[in-house]
């Protein structure tokens, strides 16, 4: 006889999801006190969050004062922070001196500069290459006319001597950022050279601005620039640390790419030689793409060191947004024992929220970058 086919053709009624497996007590209790090592760790954490978490509470929160004409009231006895004081000094700290009538035109900058990195680093935006062209094409072009002046537009002239706080310091952070990865991987690649003066030249400068401090760098590039330039065409006195900056991250940089490029296997460079592509188009499309992939965390890693370090910059009297918040604080008006403490509380904040979005951010594209290779 036989057999009987049956074929179902109505979708299936949907089932509920299944319970969780364990529920949120014994996650944490797997979690914090799995033997007596974890148990002890989990303790003594908790007891030190119990210690500072408090009195933390209580300076930055409940006894802080948000609203005041003047310090008067932060120097009252068991006052706590006085955010009062960040709030009348924050034009200073994001403009520095920058006259006030012409402040728009760096709430410009900063806006289209927001606009366009977001859509480079949203990874399901339309027309990402317009982006980018835009980014490293146009936008470098119309931030320095807005920011520097072109009388003959009607914009006058603003001397960079004048830009100072969150300005400048976004301004080193993202010439840095976006000039050492290039100039890095151009180094990695010459450092492997068989050319051997331009491995030589390539090692020889990574090892040198590796083995001194950024502030030597920043030394030599303020004072010495000058010397090997005409004087019509030196840097002025904010392109010398600019310059300073973008080298000593691009010599960081290299290692790094070079990490990723030792990582790839010989054959893929044999497999791109058998389909007939050149040196260059199979870096661009097989070899770099793949380096840079297994490197994303030094890469990110070096990013977030140089944006903190971009408060290096007032060694050499550059008006960056810590050395605004260390002049603010000596305002006799507002003179008191809690205003260094909240302008340096003010300025981690911020140094933080902008390191830890670049983290999320690296970890957010290493997801996605797993997902596409099927992990």
């Amino acid at each position: 006889m036989a057999a009987a086919i049956y074929v179902r053709r109505t979708g299936a009624a949907p089932r509920a999801a299944p319970p969780p497996t364990q529920s949120l007590a014994r996650r944490l209790r797997a979690s914090l006190f799995d033997g007596w090592r974890a148990s002890l760790l989990s303790i003594a954490a908790l007891a030190l969050l119990a210690l500072l978490l408090p009195p933390l509470l209580r300076f930055l929160i409940f006894d802080a004062v948000w609203s005041a004409p003047n310090g008067e009231l932060c120097r009252a006895p068991g006052a706590g922070a006085c955010w009062a004081f960040i709030a009348r000094k924050l034009p200073y700290f994001t403009y520095g001196s920058y006259p006030v009538p012409e402040r728009w035109r760096v709430d410009v900058v900063m806006a289209l500069g927001a606009v366009l990195i977001v859509w480079l680093l949203w990874l399901d935006a339309a027309r990402r290459r317009i982006a980018a062209v835009l980014f490293f094409g146009v936008y470098p072009v119309i931030s320095f006319a807005l920011l520097y002046g072109a009388p003959s537009i009607g914009l006058p002239r603003v001397d960079s001597d004048l830009w100072g706080g969150i300005l400048v310091s976004l301004l080193v952070a993202v010439v840095g950022i976006v000039v050492s990865l290039p100039l890095g991987i151009l180094l990695a690649l010459g450092r492997r050279s068989a050319l051997l003066a331009l491995s030589v030249a390539s090692a020889g400068f990574i090892e040198i601005v590796r083995g001194v401090p950024m502030i030597t760098v920043l030394f030599m590039a303020n004072t010495m620039l000058p010397l090997f330039l005409p004087e019509n065409l030196a840097p002025d006195r904010l392109a010398r640390p600019l310059i300073g900056v973008a080298l000593f991250a691009s010599a960081y940089m290299a290692e790094v790419v070079r990490g990723g490029l030792q990582a790839i296997p010989r054959g893929q460079y044999e497999g791109a030689a058998a389909l007939g592509f050149g040196f260059w188009r199979s870096l661009r499309l097989i070899i770099l793409p793949q380096a840079l992939r297994h490197v994303i965390p030094g890469i990110v890693n070096t990013f977030i060191g140089l944006f903190k370090d971009t408060t290096l910059v007032a060694i050499v009297g550059i008006f960056d947004f810590l050395r605004t918040v260390d002049a603010a604080r000596l305002d006799p008006i507002w003179a008191g024992p809690t205003i260094s403490t909240t302008g340096y509380v003010f300025a981690a904040m911020f140094y933080f929220v902008f390191c830890f979005a670049m983290s999320r951010y690296s970890l957010y594209v290493e997801r996605r970058l797993s997902r596409g290779r099927g992990h």
